[in-house]
């Protein structure tokens, strides 16, 4: 049951085919799978890049044993040891200096001349005040924080336009505002639960953020007004208004913690790629001087003992592509979905 006691299934004034409320989850709204969100974002950037490695050596040793009989004398060759890792130690050193100095580049744009860190800190601390006039009290410092405050300001202000508009006449206008009510405070319930306590430097706090639909709820509130100006005041359009301007504030706020997250998160994978290229390059130089034809004779289960090492060792060397390869996915799966900043819906899900 709607505002007044309208109930939109069975009331002929109320048009229930316009699509008002929305999914509270990314996932949702989407029609992914858990799978693939847990694999692109969600899941730990390590747990991804041992599934990947997992992977690889089980294709690795699965391949090499089913394949007609003439790969396994080859791979006991040394001359095929010794080309494969050569390969591997010169693809390392150039992968390695090729993400680290993407890192910078990215990186790179931190830095500036006083007056250009001046006007960077002026527009950060008139955004800052401007939200403080907004929420009424200060800023937080920590983002998930900062981001919670917004996403209750929201919250509160729809409920304002909720009570403001419930005097006026229109049967269709009060079910679009009930249920573009419950809509916008079911997810701001649940995005400010997931907000509380994350911390930056996880994905929680971007991932929260990414729940909050913002831009279609801007879109809601104009085409609301738009749709039934003939029937709202003065006072009605201000509160519309109000709510629109606590939604548009979000998003300049999601992108900047997008882009600072995208910025520690480069600088971990660049960390952690010279971390696993050290003992990748070890390995690919121990199987490039020491293993011989002979290392590890025999098989077991049908497996050749040489086929486990060689795919133990090939998996070690690949590390630092497996971990840009999962930091990358997270990256450019988030960077695509937040390519638009205003009220567009870039994909199929809301169109």
């Amino acid at each position: 049951m709607s505002a007044d006691g309208i109930d939109g299934d069975t009331n002929p004034n109320v048009d229930t085919d316009i699509d008002v409320s929305t999914e509270n989850t990314m996932r949702e709204r989407a029609g992914e799978s858990r799978l693939k969100i847990w694999l692109l974002l969600a899941a730990n950037r390590w747990h991804v890049t041992g599934v990947l490695a997992l992977c690889v050596f089980v294709l690795f040793v699965a391949l090499v044993t089913v394949l007609p009989p003439p790969v396994v004398p080859q791979l006991r060759s040394g001359d095929t040891i010794e080309t494969m890792f050569s390969t591997m130690i010169g693809g390392i050193i150039t992968g390695v200096t090729l993400v680290v100095t993407i890192g910078q580049l990215v990186l790179s744009q931190e830095n500036g001349p006083l007056g250009d860190q001046r006007e960077r800190m002026e527009n950060a601390m008139d955004f800052r005040d401007y939200t403080e006039e907004l929420v009424g009290a200060p800023s937080p410092a920590d983002p998930s924080a900062f981001l919670q405050s917004l996403v209750a300001l929201a919250q509160q202000r729809v409920e304002a336009v909720r009570d403001g508009l419930s005097d006026v006449e229109n049967d269709q206008l009060q079910w679009e505002i009930q249920e573009f009510t419950e809509s916008l405070v079911g997810n701001a319930e649940l995005v400010q639960e997931q907000l509380d306590g994350a911390k930056f430097g996880s994905f929680d706090v971007l991932f929260a953020a990414l729940n909050f639909n913002y831009g279609w709820k801007i879109f809601q509130v104009e085409r609301i007004a738009s749709d039934h100006a003939a029937d709202l005041g003065e006072p009605e359009q201000q509160l519309l208004t109000e709510l629109k301007t606590a939604l548009s504030m979000f998003g300049p706020a999601r992108e900047h913690v997008k882009t600072l997250y995208f910025e520690w998160e480069l600088v971990t994978l660049s960390q952690l790629i010279l971390y696993a290229a050290i003992p990748a390059l070890v390995v690919a130089g121990v199987m490039l001087t020491v293993v011989e034809a002979a290392t590890l004779p025999g098989s077991t289960l049908g497996v050749a003992h040489i086929t486990v090492l060689v795919g133990i060792a090939f998996t070690i060397t690949l590390t630092p592509y497996l971990l840009f390869t999962a930091y990358v996915l997270r990256i450019v799966t988030i960077a695509k979905r937040t390519l638009a900043i205003e009220p567009l819906i870039l994909r199929d899900s809301q169109r």
